[in-house]
This record gives C-alpha cells, structure tokens and sequence, in this order.
C-alpha cells in the first residue's frame, strides 16, 4: 500500500450526483475537486481575487463568461471541450454555462466571491 493518493478523477466523479462537488484533495489551500451537470446555466459569477483557478473538462462542453477588467470591453466567450482546460487569471469574474452534459474538474484558490448581478465589476 503507497503512502500517496492516486485518484482519477473521470471515476471519481461517476459517483456523484448532479452539481455535488466533492474535493478530492487540497492543493496550496484550495479545493481540487470533481463534479457534473447537464446542460444549462449560466451560473452565478464568480472571482477568485488571489489567484488564478483551472477548469478542466473531463468529458462535455462548458463556455465561460469572463469579464475582462475594463468595463468598457463586451465579456469573453471561451469554449472547452472535452480533454481542455482553461486558466481563469485571477481578478476576473467568469460563470459557466453546460453546452451539454460535462464532467469538471477544477482546482480553485480557497478565496471565492460570488455574484448574481448581470455585470459583478
């Protein structure tokens, strides 16, 4: 028996119900954890103020809104599919939205500020 945790999270989250997330390990005092939805959404905003957050999808598609710091610009789209990842910088307010039924996982900073507004800056 190895002293160190091996996981794979494409199983790990094969357990779960829809939108439970469930950490798997910690990683420099955040979550890095696994979870599913279907397709819908947008969700709430959210910002990570001290540092970046990677959300990788293990299998689906997801878009995420980012909004970029300058209040004038129009919010970016990015598309990840199955297999991607994306590096959120930190600072920046972004919110999912499913295009079909995804498996994530994301390694997220333990400071999250959240928001429902339609423009959080």
């Amino acid at each position: 028996m190895s002293k160190y945790q091996v996981v794979d999270p494409s199983q790990a989250v094969n357990d779960l119900n829809e939108m439970e997330f469930s950490t798997l390990a910690t990683f420099n005092n955040g979550p890095l954890g696994v979870f599913w939805s279907e397709a819908g959404g947008p969700g709430p905003w959210e910002m990570h103020p001290d540092s970046d957050e990677i959300l990788h999808v293990i299998e689906g598609r997801i878009e995420i809104e980012i909004c970029p710091e300058d209040k004038s610009q129009p919010f970016d789209k990015v598309q990840v599919g199955s297999g991607s990842y994306l590096v959120v910088p930190k600072g920046l307010w972004h919110r999912h939205t499913m295009m079909a039924k995804t498996k994530e996982m994301y390694l997220s900073p333990s400071n999250t500020l959240h928001s429902h507004e339609p423009d959080p800056r």
